[in-house]
């Protein structure tokens, strides 16, 4: 048995496709750039470098998603890796994508950051009083 389980946070690429199967499921196609930091050999000095990850949803929460996401939006995804492999003139081709279980809005509507007053999985933090004097660890 295996665990395929990945977390990502970025900014859409480009404006979510939201398309519907020959059975009538919606789907959301999004582009997330996520960075990631690598010291350049040559000059020492840190970058942030893009990587550019597709990411599939499916059903009513595509459909919601669509209305609220544009590009830019900063999102976090949860989800599981999906390798679909096929062929196209002759040439076999493949792609890893994340297929979406959770999407949050990491930015509002207005695109500021914050956190947005759109339909959509909510995290709250416990306020400080709620832990308690003494940390756990």
């Amino acid at each position: 048995m295996g665990i395929n389980r990945v977390v990502i946070s970025g900014n859409l690429t480009r404006d979510p496709e939201l398309r519907s199967t020959a059975g009538g499921m919606s789907v959301l196609k999004l582009g997330v750039a996520v960075n990631d930091r690598r010291k350049n050999q040559s000059t020492g000095e840190w970058e942030d470098v893009p990587n550019f990850v597709d990411v599939t949803v499916f059903g009513a929460r595509a459909e919601a998603l669509s209305r609220f996401l544009t590009k830019g939006s900063k999102v976090a995804i949860e989800g599981k890796l999906r390798w679909s492999q096929w062929e196209k003139d002759g040439e076999k081709r493949s792609k890893l994508e994340v297929v979406a279980d959770e999407v949050e809005f990491l930015s509002s509507r207005d695109g500021g950051s914050g956190a947005s007053s759109a339909p959509a999985r909510e995290y709250v933090s416990p306020a400080a009083d709620d832990i308690g004097e003494e940390i756990p660890f």
